[in-house]
């Protein structure tokens, strides 16, 4: 069966979101220095997140009738996101996952709009909801950044 673009989209989303809970996963594992604490906290709780909606979208696209991408091989091919190469700082780990964030929102909303013009509501309210989360999440990073 081929897949709608609707459903080639969110399974992209599906893979840029487990590339991202991986990337916070080993930042939670390695972050050191005066800020552990707190970015230790704050990266589980973002990885927990991202793991949510990796669960949501693959179900979403078990919904409408196409396969989510299970493997990691099939993953990292559709993922837009990428991997860090070394090991980045404190503040370079919290301006990637701003960065990571953004990329993502950008492409929530265009997933928002083919989702409005399919008539497909579920994935509009769910990818919608994402970006509006995110919002907050990206200006409070972008916060810690310039404090």
């Amino acid at each position: 069966m081929r897949q709608q673009p609707l459903d080639q989209d969110l399974a992209a989303l599906l893979a840029d979101y487990q590339v991202l809970y991986m990337k916070l996963r080993g930042y939670h594992w390695t972050v050191t220095g005066p800020l552990f604490f707190g970015l230790h906290a704050k990266f589980e709780e973002l990885y927990d997140e991202a793991a949510e909606k990796v669960d949501a979208l693959a179900e979403r696209l078990a919904a409408r009738g196409a396969r989510p991408p299970v493997t990691l091989r099939e993953q990292l091919a559709l993922a837009r996101l990428k991997e860090d190469a070394g090991q980045p700082s404190a503040n370079d780990m919290v301006r990637n996952v701003a960065t990571d964030l953004e990329t993502l929102n950008v492409s929530l909303r265009a997933l928002e709009q083919a989702a409005t013009r399919a008539g497909d509501a579920a994935t509009q309210n769910l990818v919608q909801g994402y970006a509006d989360g995110q919002e907050k999440t990206i200006w409070m990073l972008r916060a810690f950044l310039h404090g």
